[in-house]
């Protein structure tokens, strides 16, 4: 029987916001005492304090330097059973010390990002063009002001799959410098015509890519997949959601071609090698957001949960192996 935990570890307890799909995400990586679980994508903390309440022991990991800081009293009040570590998910055998049971990867910008203007992810709200989740490196700005329209209107196409990139691509060029979320988003606009009222705002499309790009967000997904293949021991559960189709394809393409489910290879990642054992199954059906959460929280609406159990096989090589 699990020990009882203090309140403070209670999934939901004092926390900014409930993640999307924290049920189903904490189940499917099946926590419990003695477990040892990686949360690396930390955010607000939410699916950490699930684990923990849950009776695991979690290292969790975060890029961004704000949720580390902010994570710290969490981690006072578990009592040395969470590890936040300021280190991308991509990177995680740096900071796991031998095999674990479970990793869980909660793809995408967090909520805390979204909501603070001053750090650029969104038009809602004017703030700096920044977008940076770990907060070094170029910026969105850069990005905009510095690069070719060509390479512009490929990020637009390529990251967030918009029909009229060349047309937002020179529109950007001659507006430079841009250095506000709520210039770009007017620019976008006025490229395509938008009318108040319209169901979406085209500037979405647009911050996306953008935001993948500055981030080096699939790259990331792709080597964070591979790492996790490496850190799982046998019978070890991954646990993904995404936010957009890219995300998903992504995953699903990964688990389809690691559990030999498929010879063939993606848009993003190689063909399997011949005979090379399958290092996950029992790939679960992908599961969605229920009506009550949709409903509770519109953010969810493009969430999808992917699991897999980890084999014994040895991991596959990388791109990056001898």
């Amino acid at each position: 029987m699990t020990a009882p935990q203090p309140a403070a570890l209670q999934a939901g307890a004092g926390q900014p916001h409930v993640p999307v799909m924290r049920d189903p995400f904490v189940d499917a990586l099946a926590p419990a005492p003695g477990k040892r679980v990686v949360d690396g994508t930390f955010g607000a903390g939410g699916h950490s304090r699930a684990l923990l309440a849950r009776g695991a022991t979690v290292i969790a990991l975060d890029r961004d330097p704000d949720a580390v800081a902010a994570g710290q009293a969490l981690v006072a009040e578990a009592g040395g059973a969470l590890t936040l570590v300021h280190e991308r998910f991509s990177r995680m055998d740096a900071a796991v010390d031998g095999p674990v049971d479970g990793v869980g990867l909660d793809i995408g910008v967090s909520s805390m990002q979204i909501d603070q203007a001053p750090r650029g992810f969104s038009f809602q709200a004017d703030g700096p063009l920044d977008m940076r989740m770990d907060q070094a490196g170029p910026s969105a700005a850069d990005f905009v002001n510095e690069a070719d329209e060509s390479l512009i209107a490929d990020i637009l196409y390529r990251y967030g799959e918009e029909p009229r990139a060349r047309r937002i691509a020179r529109a950007i060029v001659a507006a430079r410098p841009i250095a506000r979320t709520g210039e770009l988003a007017a620019v976008v606009r006025r490229a395509v015509g938008h009318r108040p009222g319209e169901k979406k705002d085209p500037a979405t499309r647009a911050f996306q890519a953008i935001r993948i790009h500055v981030n080096r967000e699939l790259g990331e997904l792709e080597d964070g997949l591979a790492a996790a293949e490496r850190v799982l021991k046998p019978g070890g559960r991954l646990a993904v959601i995404t936010f957009h189709s890219l995300e998903d394809r992504m995953v699903k393409s990964f688990l389809r071609i690691r559990s030999g489910a498929t010879p063939a290879g993606s848009r993003h990642l190689p063909a399997a090698p011949a005979g090379r054992a399958p290092t996950f199954d029992a790939v679960a059906k992908p599961v969605r957001p229920n009506a009550a959460e949709l409903a509770a929280n519109p953010r969810a609406r493009s969430a999808t949960l992917r699991v897999a159990s980890r084999t014994a096989a040895p991991a596959w090589p990388t791109a990056g192996d001898a």
